[in-house]
């Protein structure tokens, strides 16, 4: 199951790249916990530990990056017991305000592939919708800073 989204940040890609990759759990609605397992001195390598909870479910994730460019692009695989999912983040340069754009795959396992399978569509605009609600309190996060730092 796929689902993309973007969305414009009053604020410089740097500190979009910086918050969006390294304070998740400041910004995210669903992420609760973000911890480092080994750190590459190119990042893409690295691993890392996720815990989400949504709706009162929390489920952990193994993390790998498998791409770092900042300010402009970061990819990771998170590895989950009952799915997978692919992340990539772009982020487009326009002047002072940022375009952060998301795609993600999301790859069932065992019974969840065929849930996935039979509910895909339902489930994709609820996947959408959540991922208005992330890029939503990212925006909120940035520019927050960015008036605090102009303050």
């Amino acid at each position: 199951m796929d689902s993309q989204g973007s969305i414009e940040i009053e604020a410089p890609i740097e500190l979009v790249f910086d918050i969006s990759t390294n304070h998740i759990p400041e910004w995210s609605t669903v992420v609760v916990e973000d911890e480092v397992i080994d750190e590459t001195p190119e990042m893409v390598g690295s691993t890392f530990r996720s815990v989400t909870e949504d709706r009162g479910r929390r489920m952990e994730f193994a993390g790998l990056v498998t791409r770092h460019e900042p300010p402009t692009a970061s990819s990771v695989i998170l590895t989950g017991e009952h799915f997978d999912i692919e992340v990539d983040v772009t982020l487009e340069d326009l002047g002072g305000r940022t375009r952060v754009t998301q795609h993600s795959t999301v790859r069932g396992k065992g019974f969840f592939k065929l849930l996935f399978f039979l509910m895909g569509w339902m489930m994709k605009k609820s996947s959408c919708d959540a991922l208005d609600k992330e890029h939503a309190s990212l925006k909120a996060l940035c520019e927050a800073r960015v008036a605090e730092a102009g303050a």
